[in-house]
């Protein structure tokens, strides 16, 4: 039986290798991230974008609210779930005293901010109906749908690496 590449540690040793300290301050400088608070910033845009969409083209404030709710359940989740992982990141990164357990649970930290958005989700849709004056269904899914797609479209957008060959390695630039 032939052995499958899988199980071949010098071919991949050979493929990829280690960045050293300023090799990975270039790739830092040379492909910056797309932030949480940048996709959320992007998110509160578009749902006003669309809750004004909405009233303009049905004439009817009820639709622009709406749809501005529907967009509201998606970032106001979002903000609170970016806030909390960036100050679990920022605890972890700075040594704050009393940062052993967040550190401990750091993988946790990601489920149990996803836990809460989804909650606050799952709330804000059961009380739409009375927080909104003659709300429109079909305007606050489209306000929550479109909002939603903001983090594919941070995806698309995202700078893209660039691979570089280096004597008989490629590294990325």
């Amino acid at each position: 039986m032939a052995n499958s590449s899988f199980d071949d540690d010098e071919l991949e040793a050979a493929q990829y290798r280690r960045l050293n300290a300023e090799e990975a301050q270039n790739l830092r400088q040379n492909m910056p991230a797309v932030t949480a608070w940048q996709v959320v910033g992007l998110q509160a845009v578009v749902g006003v974008l669309v809750a004004l969409a909405a009233w303009l083209l049905t004439q009817r404030p009820a639709a622009g609210w709406s749809a501005a709710y529907g967009a509201a359940t998606v970032v106001i989740p979002a903000v609170l779930f970016a806030r909390g992982l960036v100050r679990q990141f920022e605890r972890r990164v700075t040594g704050e005293t009393g940062a052993e357990p967040a550190q401990a649970l750091a993988g946790m930290g990601f489920f149990l901010w996803e836990a809460v958005k989804i909650v606050i989700t799952v709330v804000m849709l059961f009380s739409a109906s009375r927080m909104v004056a003659d709300l429109e269904w079909l305007a606050l899914l489209a306000g929550l749908v479109v909002t939603l797609k903001v983090y594919w479209v941070a995806l698309l957008v995202q700078p893209k690496p660039k691979l570089v060959e280096q004597g008989s390695s490629k590294t990325l630039v």
